[in-house]
């Protein structure tokens, strides 16, 4: 029997490799008590209300007991930041009640634009104009970038999985996404620069 002092002292990747194999949720609560300050600040400064951050702060640590069973993570912060930033604007879409339809794929476009171009748009008119442009962007891609940007960042499949749904190789999976990415960037700026 490991003891808890011993789990706590385990890396983020060790408790997920170990969670992995025994399904131990304890040692989902020491990621828990790790992360809790991280989760409910980016929480809270999407939903700007206490009470309905600490609510998202247990819904994202409950969906981590089947996600992390799903999905290979490399760095866990990282991953766990973006994680909570698409379950808040999942949140705020499903209660505006618009864009049904496209609420995930929408928070993980903006989480595009968020974590990987360095846009911050501060109010939600902004996010609106921002979610539309970026779906815009995507659709000027050529079809090889396209779908490998679609299926990488906002259904986050590995580059492996790309590589399998596709059948491109893993070097042009790679290639495509790089150039898509820098592409969708490019259109960003150019389109954003021009709306200020």
């Amino acid at each position: 029997m490991t003891s808890s002092s011993e789990i706590s002292s385990l890396t983020d990747l060790e408790l997920i490799a170990r969670y992995k194999s025994n399904h131990d949720k304890t040692l989902i609560g020491v990621l828990f008590k790790r992360y809790t300050h991280l989760v409910f600040g980016v929480c809270l400064k999407y939903l700007k209300d206490e009470d309905d951050s600490k609510d998202a702060v247990m819904e994202i640590f409950e969906k981590l007991f089947s996600d992390l069973l799903k999905h290979e993570v490399t760095y866990f912060k990282s991953w766990l930041h973006r994680v909570s930033s698409n379950h808040c604007l999942m949140k705020l879409r499903s209660s505006k009640g618009k864009y049904r339809e496209s609420l995930e794929e929408d928070s993980r476009q903006f989480e595009v634009v968020e974590m990987n171009l360095s846009l911050h748009p501060d109010n939600s008119s902004e996010k609106e104009a921002m979610l539309r442009l970026m779906e815009t962007g995507i659709s000027t891609l050529n079809d090889e970038q396209r779908k490998c940007v679609q299926l990488f960042y906002i259904e986050e499949k590995s580059y492996k999985e790309v590589s399998d749904l596709t059948g491109y190789d893993m070097l042009k999976v790679k290639s495509y996404i790089q150039n898509g990415k820098r592409n969708l960037k490019l259109f960003m700026e150019k389109n954003n620069a021009r709306q200020a």
